[in-house]
């Protein structure tokens, strides 16, 4: 009887050990650059709550919009799902374990479109591997099936946002280079063209020099 008491209490010690070494869930807030409706559009920063836990099971990507204070259009959620998955993809990562969710922290806002969705599947990629997207730093983009940065509209309004909130890098889509520089802008921003996941990863997670 004691030796099967022993085995049994092995064998529940076996079954839970992964479940005693989980991780705890990872969290951080991530800007967004994007365009308010209306008339005359102009560009804005906003900023996501991501979570990211890594499970115990590998049973598929789970994936959480949550609807309060804010919410996500169906086409942000759409976007923002298959840029985790692709960017995970091109850097040989598998999203089978993932938690993720997402929160829109100013009530009654509304995020839609896909610019969102290039900064949202590198900052989880980011997280998975357990680094941290550096204060400051944001990418606007789309993601395609190669890995690579696709365009979005309105880049420079985006642009322009993004210097009057004082970000340290904004990274843009390669082909969206602005034709010339703004001289009036300073030198506090730092504007980097971008092609592929690893090197948003790099730039994202890589601290700026101070000026």
């Amino acid at each position: 009887m004691r030796t099967f008491v022993v085995r049994l209490g092995l064998l529940l010690a076996t079954c839970f050990l992964p479940l005693l070494g989980h991780a705890e869930p990872r969290e951080q807030l991530i800007p967004i650059l994007g365009v308010t409706a209306g008339h005359e559009p102009s560009g804005s920063v906003t900023y996501l709550k991501a979570t990211f836990q890594e499970r115990p099971d590998r049973s598929g990507l789970r994936l959480l919009f949550h609807d309060r204070p804010g919410r996500f259009t169906r086409m942000a959620q759409t976007s923002a799902e298959r840029a985790i998955r692709q960017a995970a993809a091109s850097l040989g990562l598998s999203t089978d374990s993932w938690t993720v969710e997402l929160t829109v922290p100013y009530d009654g806002l509304t995020i839609g479109g896909d610019s969102l969705s290039a900064m949202v599947g590198v900052t989880v990629a980011a997280m998975a591997q357990g680094k941290t997207v550096q204060t400051g730093h944001v990418l606007t983009g789309t993601l395609n099936t190669a890995g690579e940065i696709g365009p979005v509209g309105e880049v420079p309004l985006k642009v322009q946002a993004a210097r009057f909130a004082k970000m340290r890098r904004v990274l843009i889509p390669h082909q969206q280079v602005p034709a010339e520089p703004d001289e009036t802008a300073g030198r506090q921003t730092e504007i980097t063209p971008i092609r592929s996941v690893p090197d948003a990863l790099d730039a994202l997670t890589r601290p700026t020099t101070e000026k």
